[in-house]
């Protein structure tokens, strides 16, 4: 591993230079698609970082679609409007928005929400377009904090289903886990992922079998694909079916983290995962926990885990409790990028930042951070002490982030690739009206625990409106 300073790069120039900062002209980086062994190896480590998030979300998320504060029950309407919904999020924000447009938009091979912040600076725009980007960054990283410690908690409580003996070990176990993990996160992102990454081979291989051994008993089940049932769902049971929305999102919670961790594999391994492998399990397995909830109403409860059979359930268990801890890794090598281009954009002090590969520069290590997100995680699990009682948390901070990486979107749009205000509205304004409703679903959470991932982005984002203001001053 190499260690270096930040390095600040010219997108400020009318800044002194302190003899201290290193300056030098970049040119524009033309990114190289990874071809044969390569692409083979970073697509596996891919799969262990990126997509950990995204693959776990069908332990909870059909499930809570129905949970009893919407008072929805296990009707054939009710299955495939909520599955047409996941579907129709899954291709519109993860395939469309994501892979197939954001991902084109990188600054010097480094994606998320800060380097569209980077894009739009490069412009010389200024106002509340800036800051809005800025606090949207800010919010990833209260999302950051949620993520791990949710994704744990649930894991080392999917224990209780096998044994309630082991309900009194839930939180020491969740608090050494944690630690553990961000403890790992010094050996690099390449050694991380290259663990993690058979793990969730394994994952999508059963879900994906699982899902479509209960798809064969009844093949009508992907009637759901049509969208037609989703809108259907939404007209019919009006408030009650909107604040669904605040559930299906929990399908596709990873997008902003799958985009700010381009920088650590580039976009080509990231795309091939997902269209081959990662989005056909993720539909195979949901389509198969609504075909067992339709044939057996009382799997509702928990239909994820009701898929498999009793003997195998012990097995699952262990490999889903596996799974869950990866989810926490996307957030994790996110955070460290978001922090890396902060350094850079004068809206952080400078850190010290870890390189631990000499052939990615995207994979980095900041230990300030990782200690930062460790003691929050730390501290979020023994105050609310379960996953249902953080899932009030989750949710809020990545949606707002998402709604406004559309607004940005719109921008660059017109003025780096030059559409017309009709093309680039249209496209945007589709993407808008769908992260608005995920947006506004999730509000009615922020008194519930909410307001946690908010605190977290609002002081992050006084810290990096205050460091860049004084340094401008400077």
């Amino acid at each position: 591993m190499v260690s270096v300073s930040a390095r600040v790069h010219d997108t400020n120039p009318q800044l002194p230079d302190d003899g201290k900062t290193r300056r030098s002209r970049h040119r524009p980086t033309v990114y190289t698609a990874p071809t044969g062994r390569r692409l083979a190896t970073l697509s596996l480590t891919a799969l262990g970082v990126v997509f950990g998030d995204i693959g776990t979300s069908p332990l909870y998320a059909f499930r809570a679609c129905f949970n009893t504060k919407y008072g929805l029950s296990p009707t054939v309407l009710t299955v495939y409007g909520v599955l047409s919904l996941i579907v129709s999020s899954l291709i519109l924000v993860l395939s469309v928005k994501y892979l197939m447009f954001l991902m084109r938009l990188d600054n010097r091979g480094e994606g998320g929400i800060v380097a569209l912040l980077a894009l739009l600076r490069q412009k010389r725009r200024r106002g509340l377009v800036v800051a809005l980007g800025l606090f949207g960054a800010a919010l990833l990283y209260g999302d950051g904090v949620i993520t791990p410690a949710i994704s744990v908690l649930s894991a080392a409580e999917g224990f209780e289903i096998a044994t309630s003996a082991f309900r009194p070990y839930v939180l020491p176990a969740t608090l050494l886990i944690l630690f553990l993990l961000f403890f790992f996160q010094k050996y690099g992102t390449a050694r991380v992922g290259g663990v993690f990454g058979p793990i969730m081979l394994i994952w999508f291989a059963t879900i994906a079998t699982l899902g479509a051994l209960e798809i064969v008993r009844d093949p009508s089940i992907l009637l759901a694909l049509n969208p037609w049932y989703g809108a259907r769902f939404l007209v019919l049971h009006g408030a009650p079916g909107f604040l669904v929305l605040g559930a299906v999102v929990l399908a596709v919670t990873g997008a902003e983290a799958l985009y700010a961790d381009m920088g650590h594999f580039g976009r080509t391994p990231i795309r091939l995962v997902w269209f081959v492998f990662v989005l056909p399990a993720l539909l195979l397995n949901y389509f198969g926990q609504g075909a067992l909830v339709l044939r057996i109403p009382d799997a509702v409860q928990n239909p994820f885990y009701l898929l498999a059979s009793r003997s195998f359930l012990y097995p699952l268990v262990a490999i889903a409790t596996l799974a869950t801890v990866v989810a926490s890794q996307a957030l994790i090598s996110a955070a460290f990028s978001l922090t890396q281009q902060c350094v850079q954009l004068y809206y952080s002090p400078r850190v010290s930042i870890i390189h631990t590969s000499r052939s990615e520069v995207g994979q980095i290590y900041v230990p300030g951070v990782n200690t930062a997100l460790m003691i929050g995680c730390l501290l979020l699990v023994l105050s609310f002490g379960s996953s249902s009682a953080l899932g009030a948390a989750y949710g809020i901070a990545v949606t707002g982030t998402m709604t406004i990486t559309t607004v940005l979107f719109y921008v660059i749009a017109r003025q780096r690739w030059h559409w017309s205000a009709l093309s680039a509205g249209a496209l945007a304004g589709a993407f808008l009206m769908i992260d608005l409703a995920f947006f506004g679903a999730n509000v009615a959470k922020i008194a519930d625990g909410g307001w946690v991932p908010l605190a977290i982005g609002g002081g992050v984002f006084l810290l990096m409106n205050s460091w860049h203001r004084g340094t401008e001053l400077l």
